[in-house]
């Protein structure tokens, strides 16, 4: 990663990403795009336990949207799911306890899912961010098993249930992170030079966005859509980015206005008019590239990347 690609977006971070640029970009917004029905339509919403996750979850469930919570930890769940019914008075809430990192388990989840239950949006918000290399019991690093792996298998799994529905749509949450990393095809598990877990994520993060806009071609379907959030003050950043958050924890957004485009992507028409497969930030389409950036990618190392989850995708299928 060179020095430019850090330092540019640094500062649009700080323009852009903080609250500060939340509330100049909601001066633009349509209210009226949140002001739907979501009875019968059913969201499955990964790491839906605190954070934007949780946010996303209680804003749909307000607008009468049943409620998949999919989650690592089961107490935590619970106490969501106990927190959003209160909030919205929407009883249709339902916790299903998954790892993410797990390739056997979301696997597991999403064939039985599908036999029981109609899905018409998925919400891909679960992360991590593990600063020191460690291998699940899988064999598969950490972070790119749960931001890239474990996303791209239950996508991959839910894919047909979704083209059975009505404007059947899949978020994915990303990362302006994403902006200073080009595609690493050849080193998807961070095996070679020193691991830098911030930076791993970013990859992962560039990952997804290149797999939503192979997705939004693969399948026409599906509306696709990846976004950034900016930076909240969620448990994720305190918890993974402690002199980050310290830093900047008066300027960070909260979870609500992180979580806000990932709600209006998955529930508005405005958002369904749009493309499949852009990138966006406050309701509105970016760039996935900052200007004069190295980090396009070619489309032989995006096969790759697509290629090489798929063989994963089948090592790991029961």
């Amino acid at each position: 990663m060179s020095f430019y690609r850090k330092g540019v977006w640094f500062v649009k971070g700080l323009r852009e990403y903080t609250l500060n640029g939340y509330e100049t970009a909601a001066k633009h917004f349509n209210p009226g795009d949140l002001d739907v029905n979501l009875s019968g339509r059913s969201y499955v919403i990964s790491g839906a336990n605190s954070g934007i996750g949780k946010a996303t979850a209680n804003e749909i469930a307000k607008r009468g949207g049943t409620i998949h919570l999919v989650c690592r930890n089961k107490e935590r769940a619970e106490e969501a799911k106990k927190d959003i019914i209160e909030h919205s008075k929407n009883q249709n809430v339902y916790v299903h306890i998954v790892d993410m990192s797990s390739a056997k388990q979301v696997w597991e989840f999403a064939e039985s899912f599908v036999k029981n239950n109609r899905v018409h949006v998925l919400i891909n918000n679960a992360g991590c961010m593990v600063n020191q290399r460690e291998l699940t019991e899988e064999g598969v690093e950490k972070n790119f098993a749960t931001n890239t792996l474990g996303t791209f298998i239950l996508t991959t799994a839910l894919i047909p249930a979704l083209k059975l529905e009505q404007d059947p749509r899949v978020v994915t949450v990303s990362s302006g992170g994403m902006l200073v990393q080009k595609l690493d095809a050849d080193d998807l598990q961070f095996e070679n030079g020193t691991f830098d877990g911030t930076m791993a994520y970013a990859q992962n993060k560039r990952q997804q966005v290149i797999l939503t806009e192979r997705w939004a071609t693969q399948h026409k379907e599906i509306h696709f859509s990846s976004m950034h959030p900016g930076w909240a003050d969620t448990p994720a950043v305190r918890l993974s980015m402690p002199d980050f958050h310290a830093k900047m924890q008066n300027k960070l957004r909260t979870e609500a206005m992180g979580a806000d485009t990932v709600v209006w992507l998955a529930v508005s028409a405005a958002a369904s008019n749009q493309p499949s497969g852009l990138f966006f930030q406050d309701r509105k389409a970016v760039p996935t590239h900052l200007p004069l950036a190295s980090s396009w990618s070619s489309p032989a190392d995006e096969e790759k990347l697509q290629a090489t989850l798929e063989q994963l995708t089948l090592k790991f299928k029961p």
